[in-house]
C-alpha cells in the first residue's frame, strides 16, 4: 500500500492566475517563469496549463528542450544566458533568447558562428547587484551587441530587489529610466510583485513567476485577496493517533510538552518529502477541513498535528499541508521561509497528479 501523501496540481488554477497576470499586464506580453521544474509543479504540467503565455523563462537548456519537445514554438528566455561559447550551438538548436549580463557573454557572441543571429535580453544592474551591467557600462555593452552580426532583436531588462517590500521600486526605477530613456528597444522589468503593484514597471514584457502558482509575493497579503488560486495542494492522512497526558513530551528532542490532556495525529509527511524541518509548533495545518497546528519537531517521514479540538478526526482523516483552504504563504511564514522554497522543495518521492 502506498503512502497517502500526494501533491495535486490544479491546471484551472494556473490558467486563472495567468488571466490575473494578463489583466494587470495590459498590452504587455507575458513571459511566464517556469524554471525550477515549474516552481515544483512539474515543468511539462505547468507549461501545458500556461500555454497561452507569450513566452516562457527557464534556467537551463534542458528545460528549453523539454518545452520544444512539447511543441512550444514561441520565445524561450534563458535567464542566466550561456556559460561558454560551446553552448551556443545547443542554444541555437533550441532557438532560445539569451539573457546577456556580463562582458564575457558578449565576447562569446562575437566569436560564434551561428546560422542565425540570437535575440537577446540585455540586463541592467539597477541596484540588486546580482546579475547585469552597471549603469556606467550599459551603453557600451549595448553598442557592442548592436554591432554584433550574431545578435538580432535586443530587449532591455532589469530585476527588482524590493518590489515585494516597503522600499518598493522607486530607487531602481529612477536608475532604469535614466539609463533607458534615450534607447529605442523593447523593455522587460516587472516580476510578480511589480506587476501586481507598480504600473510603471509594466513595459513590453512582464515576467510573472510566483503569482502564476497561486502564492502571494507580499508578506501579510494572501493570494486570495489578489484573486490568485493555489495551483498545488499537498495533502496526506492521519496514520496514527496518540493521547498525551499533561506533562508528557512529544517527538524528537522532547521539544513539545503537553500542557493539558491532548489528542495528537501522526501525519504521513516529513522533511524527506519537502516539508520544512524548521517548521515549529504552531505551524498551520488542516485536518478534515479544520485549521489546527503542528506539534513538536518534524521528522523525516512524519509530523504531528493537534487533534484535541477536532474530536471527529482519527486514522484516515484528510490532512492538507498547504493548498486548497490553507495558503502556502501562511505555512511558509510560520516556518520562517517563503512560499517559493516550499513549492520548489517537494521531493521526487511525493506522487504528483492533476486535480480539479
Amino acid at each position: 500500500m502506498s503512502r497517502p501523501l500526494i501533491a495535486r496540481i490544479h491546471p484551472a488554477a494556473l490558467q486563472n492566475n495567468l488571466a490575473v497576470a494578463r489583466r494587470h499586464a495590459g498590452d504587455a506580453r507575458i513571459m511566464a517563469v517556469i524554471k525550477a521544474n515549474g516552481y515544483g509543479h512539474g515543468l511539462r504540467r505547468a507549461a501545458r496549463a500556461l500555454w497561452d503565455a507569450d513566452g516562457f523563462a527557464v534556467m537551463s537548456l534542458e528545460e528549453a528542450g523539454h518545452l520544444r519537445d512539447l511543441g512550444w514554438d514561441k520565445p524561450i528566455l534563458l535567464l542566466e544566458g550561456m556559460f561558454d561559447v560551446a553552448e551556443l550551438a545547443a542554444c541555437e538548436a533550441q532557438r532560445v533568447t539569451l539573457v546577456v549580463h556580463h562582458a564575457e557573454q558578449i565576447a562569446m557572441l562575437e566569436q560564434a558562428h551561428p546560422v542565425s543571429p540570437f535575440p537577446v535580453f540585455l540586463k541592467l544592474n539597477s541596484g540588486m547587484n546580482r546579475l547585469g551591467f552597471k549603469p556606467q557600462d550599459f551603453h557600451a555593452s549595448l553598442a557592442r551587441l548592436t554591432a554584433c552580426v550574431n545578435v538580432s532583436e535586443i530587449t532591455l531588462m532589469s530585476h527588482f530587489a524590493t518590489a515585494d517590500g516597503a522600499a518598493g521600486v522607486s530607487g531602481q526605477l529612477e536608475i532604469i529610466q535614466a539609463v533607458f530613456s534615450d534607447l529605442d528597444h523593447p523593455v522587460s522589468l516587472a516580476n510578480s510583485a511589480a506587476l501586481l503593484r507598480y504600473r510603471a514597471t509594466r513595459r513590453d514584457w512582464v515576467r510573472p513567476g510566483i503569482m502564476l502558482y497561486g502564492a502571494s509575493p507580499f508578506a501579510g497579503e494572501n493570494a486570495h485577496a489578489l484573486d490568485l488560486q493555489p495551483a498545488m495542494t499537498l495533502s496526506s492522512r492521519i496514520i496514527a493517533v496518540q493521547t498525551l497526558a499533561s506533562g508528557e513530551a512529544l517527538g524528537y528532542g522532547a521539544s513539545y510538552i503537553a500542557d493539558r490532556p491532548m489528542r495528537v495525529g501522526v501525519v504521513a509527511c516529513g522533511y524527506a518529502d519537502g516539508y520544512p524541518r524548521h517548521a515549529g509548533t504552531g505551524t498551520p495545518i488542516l485536518v478534515n477541513g479544520q485549521r489546527t497546528r503542528t506539534l513538536g519537531r518534524v521528522s523525516m517521514d512524519m509530523l504531528c498535528a493537534d487533534l484535541t479540538d477536532i474530536p471527529g478526526a482519527g486514522v484516515g482523516a484528510l490532512v492538507v499541508l498547504w493548498g486548497e483552504g490553507l495558503p502556502v504563504e501562511a505555512v511558509a511564514a510560520a516556518a520562517g521561509t517563503i512560499s517559493y522554497e516550499l513549492l520548489c522543495a517537494v521531493a521526487q518521492r511525493v506522487p504528483m497528479s492533476e486535480g480539479t
